[in-house]
């Protein structure tokens, strides 16, 4: 993956419906372009599909964890790539500390969250990781 595979996946994430013409325009390439990297990342597998997100109140029961992962040598881009495509990921965070990322992740039960994160740490880069769910938010008015 180059920079433009790159900032192609995050304009992906912000409207995954974004027409090629929008991309390309966007992105300063042809729509051949974009279609052409679109089919080759879906391929290589590191789209692996659309999805819709909704406000957080909408899903009041969906379980949220947060997931603090060590990344192995120089492999940061690969691993941050790959974490980007996962379905079970919401968002992803570079951080300071003994964790060099930090990952929202958001699953409907307790089964689905464990599922992905047999994904994550199946994840070549990835060293080691600790999960926390998240439980209740308190808000400063």
């Amino acid at each position: 993956m180059d920079d433009l595979d790159r900032r192609l996946i995050a304009l992906l994430r912000q409207n995954a419906r974004s027409t090629v013409a929008t991309l390309a325009h966007k992105l300063g390439v042809s729509r051949g372009t974009v279609k052409n990297r679109i089919t080759r990342l879906e391929d290589d597998g590191v789209i692996t599909g659309y999805t819709v997100r909704l406000k957080p109140d909408v899903q009041p029961n969906e379980i949220k964890a947060w997931t603090s992962i060590a990344v192995e040598g120089n492999q940061m881009r690969k691993v941050i790539a790959v974490l980007l495509g996962e379905p079970g990921v919401a968002s992803v965070h570079d951080t300071n500390g003994r964790w060099d990322l930090l990952a929202e992740i958001r699953s409907s039960n307790l089964t689905e969250l464990g599922q992905v994160l047999e994904r994550l740490r199946l994840i070549k880069g990835i060293g080691a990781t600790e999960t926390s769910i998240h439980l209740m938010t308190y808000k400063v008015s």
